[in-house]
């Protein structure tokens, strides 16, 4: 029952990260080739992860009510037809609520599987599967920019064909069960929730980090990262294949690394990943105009930092009490959408103010602050233990 239900739900996270995958860089570039300011461009990227923020402060509360199976057919519905309407309405502000609207949508997908998993998951075997959830979505993800090329043939294409493929995989969820979480003794409500943030946030708040640091890679570097490419002579082709680069370092790593972090220490293999992380992208900062360099970090990015939402999460559903699991679930996705707000804008604000020369940096300079903030975690508890 439970290899079932894990892959039907790795089938649908995969789904929902092609969707973001495809949206990112192909709405980039058409407001890049209608001469919009990068700004404003990374500005508008940042709606899908407002609709993420929005949702957070409500699916508690709606999990709860309707239980996982509803609140995904929920999910899936909101982003079909937000998916199907971009090539009907082709207006910026409309596209930013459109944008918003998936963004509610793929945070009740994610919500719901990821909170159905690590509920239901052995915790001896927790790293392992939250490793290949991570690898299904980065897979996804990972076809998303190749799927933008769909463009070229007809511009309705990449959001139809994205569309009828999130119908089709959020139906597999029709063949399982519905669930629901463990029942908590409080009244479900916001201010309940907001409370239950509070909680998690004591205990497990350096395991949130990486959600964030996460939402900031992915955001920027498939919303930034292509303007800035151009705008340094990098050819398009080269950077749809840039982009997937990082994700296909992810892919090839995410299990190996879960595996890894169930042996050792997570907070030290946490510092370690992010140090080395910090690194590579200041590499790449020192080429930025040289596309085949840039592939090649990129790939060996994925492989370090691809893989920390679910070494985020592995680490969340470490130290965090079982009861309190799905608001820690829902202050991943929360502080994953702060993430991927603040991350395009930041990026656009540092393009444009360094004359388009700097962007890598501001990446390197927050990561090495993760490292320091999680080895000083490690120490804390370690102390504590001893």
């Amino acid at each position: 029952m439970f290899k079932k239900n894990f892959i039907i739900l790795s089938i649908i996270v995969s789904i929902s990260g092609m969707t973001q995958g495809m949206l990112l860089p192909l709405i980039a570039i058409i407001f890049e080739h209608d001469n919009v300011s990068t700004f404003v461009n990374g500005l508008h990227a940042s709606s899908i992860y407002i609709g993420v923020f929005l949702a957070s402060l409500f699916l508690e509360g709606l999990l709860r009510k309707f239980g996982y199976k509803n609140l995904i057919i929920i999910g899936g519905a909101i982003i079909f037809l937000s998916l199907g309407l971009f090539p009907i309405l082709e207006n910026m502000t409309i596209w930013f609520i459109l944008r918003l609207l998936v963004g509610v949508g793929d945070n009740m997908l994610h919500f719901s599987t990821q909170s159905w998993l690590t509920e239901s998951t052995p915790r001896h075997k927790l790293g392992r599967i939250i490793s290949i959830y991570g690898l299904s979505f980065s897979a996804g993800f990972m076809v998303g920019p190749l799927l933008s090329k769909l463009y070229d043939i007809h511009e309705a294409l990449p959001f139809v064909v994205s569309s009828l493929l999130t119908l089709c995989a959020c139906s597999l969820i029709l063949l399982l069960k519905n669930q629901y979480p463990e029942a908590q003794t409080s009244t479900i409500s916001l201010k309940n929730t907001t409370a239950n943030f509070g909680k998690v946030m004591k205990t497990s708040w350096v395991a949130f980090l990486f959600p964030m640091m996460y939402g900031v890679l992915e955001a920027s570097l498939n919303s930034n990262f292509p303007v800035f490419a151009m705008k340094n002579g990098v050819d398009v082709n080269l950077i749809i294949l840039i982009i997937p680069a990082y994700s296909l370092g992810a892919i090839l790593f995410q299990l190996p690394l879960g595996i890894v972090s169930d042996k050792v220490n997570r907070n030290l293999l946490l510092t370690a990943v992010t140090l080395i992380g910090a690194f590579i992208f200041t590499l790449c900062q020192l080429f930025i105009s040289n596309g085949y360099v840039l592939l090649i970090l990129f790939f060996i990015a994925g492989i370090f930092i691809g893989s920390l939402y679910s070494l985020g999460v592995t680490l969340m559903t470490e130290i965090t009490p079982k009861v309190l699991l799905p608001a820690g679930n829902l202050m991943c996705g929360l502080i994953f959408s702060i993430g991927s707000i603040t991350g395009p804008i930041i990026g656009g604000m540092t393009i444009q103010l360094s004359h388009n020369t700097q962007f890598f940096s501001f990446i390197a300079v927050i990561l090495v602050l993760i490292s320091a903030a999680t080895f000083y975690d490690y120490k804390k508890r370690y102390t504590v233990t001893k």
